[in-house]
């Protein structure tokens, strides 16, 4: 499993809140961190080989009740071999999950784009989310899809 994670950081926001956004949600160690120039923004991407990246994440879905929410964004973003899926970074850097579409600017100064590449989308979505019954999950899966 490949995971990219990859944001915007406009000229009015500064470099180390949206840093910090993305340390809040992900495991990523400030030696993972990429960034590009295009233009008036800087792009900063991480990638990384293995679910351990998602942990954080995984951990929060779970306190913040919010696994049938985040089920139906991953499945609504589940390609063949692929998932991608939308955070909002003002709500990220607060500590927060979040969960926006791309498309409809609900994230004001650009949304945290993650893109999963695997070899079974659907063990990855039940492994993050799992399907529920009243907000419990039913089933646990061990680990993601490409982790020992």
């Amino acid at each position: 499993m490949i995971v990219r994670v990859e944001v915007e950081v406009r000229p009015t926001e500064d470099k180390g809140k949206v840093i910090k956004a993305l340390k809040n949600l992900f495991n990523i160690k400030t030696d993972d961190i990429e960034e590009t120039k295009e233009g008036l923004y800087t792009r900063i991407i991480v990638v990384s080989e293995g679910g351990y990246v998602l942990n954080k994440l995984y951990h929060m879905l779970r306190m913040q009740r919010i696994l049938d929410a985040a089920r139906q964004y991953l499945t609504k973003g589940k390609k063949e071999r692929s998932v991608i899926f939308y955070l909002n970074k003002q709500a990220a850097y607060m500590g927060k999950v979040s969960f926006c579409s791309f498309e409809y600017g609900e994230s004001p100064l650009g949304a945290i784009v993650i893109n999963i590449e695997t070899d079974d989308p659907d063990r990855l979505i039940d492994w993050l989310s799992p399907p529920t019954s009243k907000g419990v999950p039913i089933e646990k899966v061990k680990s993601p899809p490409g982790d020992p």
